[in-house]
């Protein structure tokens, strides 16, 4: 029905999360009324997002600096980590303004059902972290669903032999939600709330 160029960026498009046949088709449409110089813009944005943005040797967030802003500022509370799930997770937390530590990016969720083993995602970073003996706290901030409640507990598990005091996110957060699309009082609340394991 539609010119073949037309129909790969549909197909392209559709790709993204959340992103279905309907929404991508409009997309297309709307990038095709764009003019030429707007539609090199954001090539050119995807390319160097692409090609510049990396993972802090620090807390593993994406950055196109190493170590990130966030390792680079001075954090009044730099004896606590959070640990969160996806860098996505990283910067609702930023947007409430309430936690003031450090944070580490596990990049997934424990999921036998999925083939992500603890070995796949970035625990034994943070434990080499831990061990340097200067973090008094560890947070965790899983979304509260049976792979983020599984993760948590195999991380309280591993890091209680090092005498770091392990708390849970308050369980505000209804379960089976997603941390990145919750309001900040929300998060702010489940900081404040949030109990040792």
């Amino acid at each position: 029905m539609f010119a073949e160029t037309i129909n790969r960026l549909v197909r392209e498009l559709a790709k993204l999360p959340s992103i279905g046949e309907k929404t991508a088709r409009r997309m297309a449409f709307h990038i095709i009324s764009l003019p030429k110089a707007e539609v090199q813009a954001l090539a050119r944005n995807i390319m160097e997002v692409k090609e510049k943005v990396t993972l802090c040797s620090i807390c593993f967030n994406l950055t196109d600096v190493n170590p990130c802003s966030i390792c680079r500022r001075d954090r009044g509370n730099s004896d606590t980590i959070c640990v969160v799930e996806t860098p996505a997770h990283l910067a609702a937390f930023e947007r409430t303004s309430q936690f003031k530590g450090t944070y580490h990016v596990l990049h997934g969720l424990i999921s036998p059902l999925r083939n992500i083993s603890p070995e796949d995602l970035k625990i034994r970073e943070l434990i080499n972290r831990l061990k340097n003996g200067k973090i008094k706290e560890v947070i965790l901030a899983t979304n509260p669903t049976r792979e983020g409640e599984a993760t948590a507990i195999y991380l309280a598990k591993i890091i209680n032999p090092l005498s770091i005091k392990v708390t849970r996110i308050a369980q505000g957060i209804p379960r089976g939600g997603e941390i990145e699309y919750l309001d900040e009082s929300t998060l702010k609340s489940s900081l404040e709330g949030r109990r040792e394991m």
